[in-house]
């Protein structure tokens, strides 16, 4: 399995309960971390956190007498729990509002629905396109940015696998990968493809040529042939 992207993530924490918050007892919201970093500075290590917005919470109520008798500051905190795990934080909000963008809504779990709906229907595609081995619609859906990156990502993969011609190699370099693993992934898959097609790339021109050649037939520079 690739790694997750921030939408297969989200996902994940969906499927769990979510944690009651150790203050008030109350369950906890599933929160979209900002760009900026918390506590010590090195960021936050997940894109998705559960943080309690109860207001009536006592972290929260009793945060604004804390910080202001200890440091001169009116704010006050939110309790954060993070992912999959029991770690329990307190992070400092400067109003009722304060953190609210972050927080996941209907709509939000309404286009993650959307997404899984994706994901399958697309899975169902290319489970068809393996039986028939339609390498073409293969290409095509991994090629397609409007498809879901998990759906892309096994498309890759299954070109890997299945994909017995080297007509579909120049077609796979020209991809914009959505990441730096998808594009990993793509050249993973295009080295099986060699493998089996007993090709390589021209280390002069790029163009693909057999292994065994000793001369290129694109560029006519000689080359070493590999066994």
């Amino acid at each position: 399995m690739f790694m997750e992207t921030r939408e297969e993530f989200l996902a994940q924490m969906m499927e769990q309960a979510k944690p009651l918050c150790p203050h008030c007892g109350k369950e906890m919201n599933i929160w979209e971390v900002p760009p900026y970093t918390f506590s010590d500075g090195l960021g936050w290590g997940s894109p998705y956190v559960y943080v309690c917005f109860n207001d009536l919470c006592p972290a929260f109520t009793e945060g604004w007498g804390e910080i202001e008798a200890n440091f001169g500051h009116k704010s006050s905190y939110r309790c954060l729990r993070y992912p999959f795990e029991d770690r329990f934080e307190l992070m400092t909000v400067f109003g009722r509002e304060g953190g609210t963008e972050g927080l996941i809504t209907q709509n939000s779990l309404d286009e993650q629905e959307q997404l899984k709906e994706a994901i399958k229907t697309g899975f169902s595609i290319l489970a068809d396109c393996y039986v028939n081995q339609d390498i073409i619609k293969i290409v095509s859906m991994l090629s397609d940015h409007n498809e879901p990156v998990r759906v892309r990502f096994k498309a890759v993969e299954m070109l890997g696998d299945i994909c017995d011609t080297d007509e579909v190699i120049e077609p796979m370099r020209n991809i914009s990968p959505y990441n730096e693993k998808m594009k990993e992934a793509i050249q993973e898959a295009i080295e099986k493809i060699h493998k089996r097609c007993f090709t390589r790339e021209c280390p002069f021109c790029m163009e693909i040529i057999k292994r065994r050649a000793n001369t290129c037939k694109h560029c006519g520079k000689d080359v070493d042939p590999v066994v």
